[in-house]
């Protein structure tokens, strides 16, 4: 039996921030299990592994998860933003036809890439063997993304969470760790860390098979949705969600081809915490994101806005500490991994330098997505990436590691200012409000200010720590004080 879905009721301001914050805690708690998993699959493959060896396992990987983006044709966006376009205007009956439009061309890349690496691994940077291993497992990867975009389009975010943020990353953890019990060789640690998407890919479209059976869907023709629109919106975010990945890939295997195996290692681990911020920033932005979506669509610029400041806002909160620590601790943070890596200090410092500008940009490429300016992102993403690969190409045969570095920070920047600057004069959005200037303030004052007050003293790490400890008390009940603006935009 089919019943008449209802237009759904415009939220209060406070109505929105409250779900987002929701959903957006969930996604963190989430995040933080992803987070420290990855953080362990680092030191295991530093530990078991010889820098030879984990360097080509790092390789491996980047070639996987540029294989999987490619797959992806950017449908974790689309796929979030034409449910959310329905559902903001009462018309779910075409959502059927969305998936089928979406996901057989993903079915037919997966099969040819997969086939691709397969069969000649030799072609891309690193070991042929690890590329082999990994590339069985590339659809399931592609189709866990692609469903589960598709369960956030609705605003059901516990797939995502438990699935991808918690059950995957543990059992890759877990199965690592036995890898490194056992002594298996490289080969089986590569194989073993991508298994887990078959599982999670099953159950992603079980989740999405539920939610799908519970959809109201009698047509009220308000839906924009047509397969030539899908595929205009589409197109260029493939491109772009490709560049993307390859920001946070391509620079690996530069090093490995430009400079050896060992410092690819090294830069991968410097770097590895990074990609903590980036988990933080995409467990907001994908609870923040269908709501944007949704009032894009009904030209709602005030109640966007808001999303954007206060996701902003809780993005700082959380990452600009870490990243002030990192740079802080560098050298504590590379002995964690081993003596090999001690020569990261430098490019620890300079990639925590960029991000902080970065995550004070907010989800800027999401605002640009979500208004449907995907060739904009398209271009400010292929922008980037011709910088950094300009700035790798010149620098990492003289520098190494060190270059890279250096060329992934230049891209970041570009890869935030340029869009910042068409979200303001084009869209009249910004992030800058009054949560987000007191995030920024707070994280600045309680691990910024003590450690360079302390830094011509020369202070011993005990110190050091005191001082971190001291600020991180005063933070917390900076934050616990301000809850009011920080979560809920109150003034």
């Amino acid at each position: 039996m089919t019943t008449t879905l209802e237009r759904p009721a415009v939220e209060s301001p406070g109505g929105m921030l409250r779900g987002a914050a929701r959903g957006g805690i969930a996604n963190l708690i989430g995040t933080a299990c992803t987070g420290v998993a990855g953080v362990g699959v680092t030191w295991l493959a530093a530990r078991a592994l010889d820098p030879h060896a984990a360097g080509a396992f790092f390789a491996a990987t980047a070639t996987f998860g540029l294989g999987v983006t490619v797959a992806k044709l950017g449908l974790q966006t689309s796929l979030v933003y034409w449910p959310a376009r329905m559902r903001a205007v009462g018309d779910l009956s075409r959502f059927a036809e969305c998936l089928r439009v979406a996901l057989l061309p993903v079915a037919l890349v997966c099969a040819f890439l997969a086939a691709g690496l397969f069969v000649a691994p030799e072609l891309v940077p690193g070991r042929p063997d690890l590329t082999r291993a990994l590339a069985l497992f590339l659809p399931a990867a592609a189709f866990t993304d692609v469903l589960l975009s598709t369960t956030r389009g609705l605003r059901a975010m516990r797939p995502s969470v438990l699935l991808d943020r918690v059950m995957r990353p543990a059992a890759q953890l877990a199965l690592l760790a036995l890898v490194w019990a056992a002594g298996w060789g490289e080969q089986v640690f590569a194989a073993l860390w991508a298994l887990p998407y078959v599982p999670t890919a099953l159950l992603a479209g079980y989740a999405l098979r539920s939610l799908k059976s519970r959809l109201n869907v009698e047509k009220t023709d308000t839906s924009d949705f047509t397969p030539r629109r899908f595929w205009g919106f589409t197109a260029p975010r493939a491109v772009a969600s490709f560049a993307q990945m390859a920001l946070q890939r391509i620079d690996v295997l530069m090093v490995a081809s430009l400079a050896g195996l060992a410092p690819a290692a090294m830069y991968a681990v410097a770097g590895r915490f990074v990609i903590l911020g980036q988990f933080v920033n995409q467990g907001v932005s994908q609870s923040v994101q269908p709501r944007l979506a949704e009032r894009l669509a009904v030209r709602d610029t005030a109640g966007a806005n808001l999303l954007y400041r206060q996701s902003t806002a809780w993005v700082v909160l959380c990452c600009w500490p870490m990243y002030l620590l990192v740079f802080t601790y560098a050298p504590l943070y590379l002995s964690v991994f081993g003596e090999h890596y001690a020569g990261g200090v430098g490019v620890v410092r300079v990639l925590a330098a960029a991000m902080l500008v970065a995550t004070a940009c907010g989800m800027v490429d999401i605002v640009l997505a979500m208004a449907g300016r995907t060739w904009w992102n398209l271009f400010n993403v292929a922008l980037a990436l011709l910088v950094m690969l300009g700035v790798d190409a010149l620098l990492i045969p003289r520098s190494g590691a060190f270059g890279a570095s250096i060329g992934l920070a230049a891209a970041v920047l570009v890869n935030n200012l340029v869009p910042l600057a068409q979200v303001v004069r084009g869209l009249g959005l910004h992030p800058f409000g009054r949560a987000t200037l007191l995030a920024c303030a707070m994280a600045t004052a309680c691990f910024a200010v003590p450690q360079l007050l302390l830094w011509p003293l020369h202070p011993g790490l005990l110190v050091q720590i005191a001082a971190t400890g001291a600020g991180a008390a005063v933070y917390c009940y900076a934050a616990v004080r301000f809850r009011e603006v920080l979560v809920h935009g109150k003034r």
